[in-house]
Formats: structure tokens, C-alpha cells, sequence
């Protein structure tokens, strides 16, 4: 079984950055392929990216395309979210899931997850 932790979020301008990281412990994150996740006030979860595990494919939600970067670095057990020219309706919790082998893009197939962390972007 995996704990995920995340970290980085916070307050950010319209057009900011901000660099989300996500601890792994408790098993062997290489075989575990990671996503990232969000939910506004309000709304449902949904997906925002994944990556497999050596970290040689991605896949993003076309809303963050060209603007968000997922990466892990399995000597670290930390996979990252480098997030790009933000806009308001990035304001969200993120979070952090993992689930065995596959990455996918529904939020039921990962059985594990962060706590989240708050990102704000002002307008």
C-alpha cells in the first residue's frame, strides 16, 4: 500500500506558476502509475493528468494542454505537476493518486490518494 503526500500549492496571479510535488512511501513507486486530480468548490473531481511508470508517456485533460507538465522521478518516489501560464479556473484542490501498473484517466480506478493541496490563481 502507498501514502501519497502532496505539497506546493498555494496563491498565484493569472499567468503564474506554480511546481505541485507528491510524496510516495510505503511500497515501491515504480510499479505504481500516478495521476493528478482536481476539484473546484462545487464541482465534481476530474482528471488532469497522468503518466505510466517510467514516466514515458503522459496524458493531459485539453483544458491544461501546453500549460501543465506531469513528471516523476522514481530515485525520489515523487512524481510533480509544473503548472504554466495559470488561469482562475485553475483554482482548485489537487490531488495526488496512484494506482498499479496502468495509468488512466477515471478518478475510480486509482485506490490511493493524497490528502490535496489548494491552489488559488487571482485574476
Amino acid at each position: 500500500q502507498v501514502q501519497l503526500v502532496e505539497s506546493g500549492g498555494g496563491l498565484v496571479q493569472a499567468g503564474g506558476s506554480l511546481r505541485l510535488s507528491c510524496a510516495a512511501s510505503g511500497s515501491t513507486f515504480s510499479n505504481y502509475a500516478m495521476g493528478w486530480f482536481r476539484q473546484a468548490p462545487g464541482k465534481e473531481r476530474e482528471f488532469v493528468t497522468c503518466i505510466n511508470l517510467s514516466g514515458g508517456w503522459t496524458y493531459y485533460t485539453d483544458s491544461v494542454k501546453g500549460r501543465f507538465t506531469i513528471s516523476r522521478d522514481n530515485a525520489k518516489n515523487t512524481v510533480y505537476l509544473q503548472m504554466n501560464s495559470l488561469k482562475p479556473e485553475d483554482t482548485a484542490v489537487y490531488y495526488c493518486a496512484a494506482r498499479l501498473r496502468l495509468p488512466s484517466s477515471s478518478l475510480n480506478e486509482y485506490p490511493y490518494w493524497g490528502q490535496g493541496t489548494q491552489v488559488t490563481v487571482s485574476s
